[in-house]
């Protein structure tokens, strides 16, 4: 399958601490890739290079087969990116901050995309109220349908779910799922292992400024001690092997 997204050798510091030491990594297309850290493991700053937003020191990167630092409009035209922080319009309506983000990329038929969206986000019942007065999971949701304006290949979600609720966080994963399926690839950062699990169809864990594992799920769960058998076997759970990997790395 075709790389959406390759990685080779990313380095970046910010004055004198280094926080990507050399990071690789391949992203299929139409994939859900979560990368996994701990705060300040430098997940945000991976995000940020591969969207044009900021410069690395050394290596390579490419979206959509366009060099990130030679053709950063290519990529730009390609991606969208939404942050850790809902980045939407309170006083306008749902439907208004479709429009608006509609008519900034010029695109035609702004009321048609606007109604698919809606639609597509189960926001139909709220498109009319102003954005204040929805619940958190609703204003993550229109986030993302914002991103979709224009239809780009890949998405990059930054900690979708970071200070959501529990419901409001199964509205996001599900609204996530339903981009795969329609053929979007997907970056995911996060640090909510639960969430890699549900979401991702590959894992890969940064620490240490480089990533120490990767693969699926399946293929993470070989990296550690075989289950122990009790009266039935107990499948580790990925927060299991995230620590384990990362307590294994620091002991080197």
């Amino acid at each position: 399958m075709e790389k959406a997204i390759e990685v080779k050798g990313l380095r970046k510091s910010f004055k004198d601490t280094e926080v990507l030491k050399g990071v690789d990594l391949d992203v299929r297309r139409g994939e859900i890739f979560a990368l996994l850290g701990s705060n300040g493991a430098g997940k945000t700053t991976i995000v940020k290079i591969l969207s044009t937003l900021l410069k690395s020191d050394s290596g390579s990167a490419s979206v959509c087969g366009f060099d990130v630092f030679r053709q950063p409009e290519k990529v730009r035209e390609n991606i969208s990116l939404t942050g850790q922080f809902t980045a939407v319009d309170e006083v306008l309506t749902g439907r208004e901050n479709l429009k608006m983000i509609a008519k900034l990329r010029d695109i035609a038929n702004v009321n048609q995309i606007a109604d698919n969206l809606l639609e597509r986000f189960g926001l139909r019942d709220a498109e009319n109220r102003k954005v204040g007065t929805y619940s958190g999971g609703m204003k993550r949701r229109l986030d993302i349908a914002m991103s979709l304006v224009g239809t780009p290949a890949v998405i990059f979600l930054d900690e979708p779910t970071a200070g959501l609720d529990p419901a409001a966080r199964i509205e996001v994963w599900k609204a996530v799922k339903e981009l795969a399926d329609g053929g979007t690839t997907i970056l995911l950062t996060t640090q909510y292992l639960d969430e890699a699990e549900q979401l991702a169809d590959k894992i890969a864990i940064l620490h240490g400024g480089v990533i120490i594992a990767n693969g699926t799920l399946t293929e993470l769960k070989k990296l550690i001690p075989p289950a122990k058998v009790e009266y039935i076997e107990k499948q580790p759970t990925l927060e299991e092997i995230f620590l384990h990997i990362v307590g294994k790395k620091e002991e080197q």
